[in-house]
């Protein structure tokens, strides 16, 4: 029974550490969004960037924040981040806190200086 559990750690750290870094991208209301993790992701905290583009030109007046969150399971209470962005170096950064491996969705949300805003949803997994 020891040795089983040796080797289902080994082989978590092992598929921890060859995670790759979140590198996503998509569109939305004709701007281009990246989403992209500093390292790969690990429970505790971790840095996003955000690049936004719209034809072609890099956007670097928007107000950017998101919402990871784990929906309430059974035995489990619902579970939810929130980061604000702020701009370093062009790229809009925050730090998310995941508390727990398993699937997170996201709302990623940003307003442009015509006040309008816009949302792009997905997931990862930790």
């Amino acid at each position: 029974m020891k040795l089983l559990k040796i080797f289902s750690m080994i082989a978590l750290l092992i598929g921890v550490l060859n995670a790759d870094p979140i590198d996503l991208s998509g569109s939305k209301d004709g701007y281009e969004v990246t989403l992209k993790s500093e390292k790969s992701l690990v429970v505790g905290d971790n840095y996003f960037y955000v690049t936004l583009a719209k034809d072609g030109k890099s956007v670097t007046n928007a107000k950017v924040k998101a919402k990871f969150f784990m929906p309430e399971m059974p035995g489990m209470p619902y579970m939810e981040y929130v980061g604000k962005a702020k701009l370093v170096d062009g790229k809009y950064k925050m730090l998310i806190n995941l508390t727990m491996s398993g699937t997170w969705q996201y709302h990623l949300m940003f307003k442009t200086a015509d006040g309008k805003v816009h949302k792009l949803r997905s997931s990862v997994n930790l």
